[in-house]
């Protein structure tokens, strides 16, 4: 398709122009992507010297550690969100079969990252978790920037193409390369915006929990045990005799049936 356009701009443009040397923009424009990938080697080569000097990093960690008062350390985390200029961007909390816990994810700026880790961390004997992770991602954001600048710089080449056609099927041609052009210059743009978020805001999780006794592991005193064993041997007779008015029809049967066979038994012995 792109063969085609330089196909086209080399055979039908020269004869509508009539040998303008204004035809070398055409031949520039449609050529521009073949030379694209040496743009970007170039830019990447060039910007060894920008990873040296402004690093990304992104910075995630992962804290789990026991407290005995929830309330407290939320508290404690949220003075240290507002202090760092901090939000939270979820919390949770729930219970198992033997403690209380909460769940919050932090997103800090990077510059804060260290002094909020501090914060947290004061009043706490030991961590059951703590992760801490630092992934430099320089190469790839240089690289996409490098893409996206070839991109845009080829879309404007197009654009000049498109100002200067005349038939219309040129038209459509240039305008389907166009939109392919801008539909990877959104999704380098995309990647450039979702990169640069984590790289200003890092994240941290930070689980905290409390323990608490099990129903069945809970003391209980030898008066209340007592108390509840008279309780349930009420119960117990209580359910006996509501057990038996519910089948007294055949009570009353069975009474019936030993009775007619002691009386069939004394007629025979006599």
């Amino acid at each position: 398709m792109k063969l085609a356009i330089a196909y086209l701009s080399l055979l039908v443009f020269p004869l509508m122009c009539g040998g303008n040397p204004d035809n070398t923009v055409y031949e520039t424009a449609v050529t521009e992507e073949a030379a694209a990938p040496a743009m970007i080697d170039d830019k990447a080569a060039s910007g060894n010297f920008e990873a040296q000097t402004e690093q990304k990093i992104i910075k995630e960690s992962n804290l789990r550690y026991e407290t005995q008062d929830l309330d407290a350390t939320y508290q404690q985390i949220i003075a240290s969100v507002k202090k760092n200029k901090a939000y939270v961007q979820s919390d949770a909390e729930g219970k198992d079969y033997n403690s209380l816990y909460r769940t919050i994810t932090v997103r800090i700026p990077n510059a804060n990252f260290d002094a909020f880790l501090a914060d947290v961390g004061k009043g706490v004997a030991y961590f059951d978790r703590k992760e801490i992770s630092a992934q430099d991602v320089t190469a790839e954001f240089i690289d996409i920037e490098a893409r996206l600048k070839a991109k845009k710089t080829l879309e404007a080449r197009y654009l000049e193409l498109l100002s200067k056609a005349n038939k219309v099927s040129e038209i459509l041609e240039i305008e389907k390369e166009l939109s392919v052009i801008r539909e990877e210059i959104e999704a380098k743009e995309g990647q450039l915006k979702y990169l640069q978020n984590r790289v200003s805001l890092s994240t941290v999780t930070i689980e905290f929990y409390k323990k608490v006794a099990n129903a069945e592991d809970a003391t209980v005193s030898y008066g209340t045990k007592m108390w509840n064993a008279i309780k349930s041997g009420w119960n117990g007779i209580s359910s006996f005799f509501i057990g038996l008015l519910h089948i007294w029809p055949f009570i009353l049967i069975l009474v019936a049936v030993i009775f007619i066979i002691r009386k069939k038994l004394k007629k025979k012995n006599v």
